[in-house]
């Protein structure tokens, strides 16, 4: 049976790649925004920042971990370890969560970037999954223009 996608083994290699980059960018400061010393547990401020960093940490992950799951189900697909139909049934990508603003106001500048990194690769990952689910198929605006012509023109004579 022959596979037809309009997905290159090329473009989910550079993307898991960047994704691999970017969790372990996420990995290193939110593991090391765990351990940090200078919260003070008895200051409130400080008590809203760590749960900051913990909830936003959480979902940051949570987001790489579906956009990796992804790409994997991407590439056993192209390596013929799953059927396109097992990657259509199981693969899809799960929605976001986005970052929360509130929390995003006590954390770090460089913590909200990498955050709204994470945001950015899994919207650019949602908008493949759904043009992949719908086959690529796109309008052209020149053939709606036509369609539209060809419509009009029935409906006067």
């Amino acid at each position: 049976m022959a596979r037809t996608t309009n997905l290159s083994r090329p473009i989910i290699e550079a993307l898991y790649t960047e994704a691999l980059i970017l969790a372990d960018d996420v990995r290193a400061v939110f593991a090391l925004g765990a351990r940090a010393p200078e919260f003070d547990i008895n200051n409130a401020d400080d008590a809203t920042a760590r749960l900051a960093l913990s909830t936003e940490g959480l979902k940051t992950t949570t987001r790489m971990m579906h956009v990796l799951a992804w790409l994997l189900n991407q590439r056993a697909f192209f390596s013929g370890e799953l059927s396109e139909g097992q990657v259509r049934r199981n693969g899809t990508l799960p929605p976001d969560r986005v970052a929360d603003p509130k929390a995003l106001a006590v954390l770090e500048p460089e913590t909200c970037e990498l955050i709204a990194e994470t945001e950015r690769l899994h919207q650019r990952i949602a908008r493949l999954d759904a043009a992949w689910r719908s086959g690529f198929e796109m309008a052209s605006p020149a053939r709606a223009i036509h369609s539209r012509l060809k419509r009009r023109l029935s409906d006067l004579g």
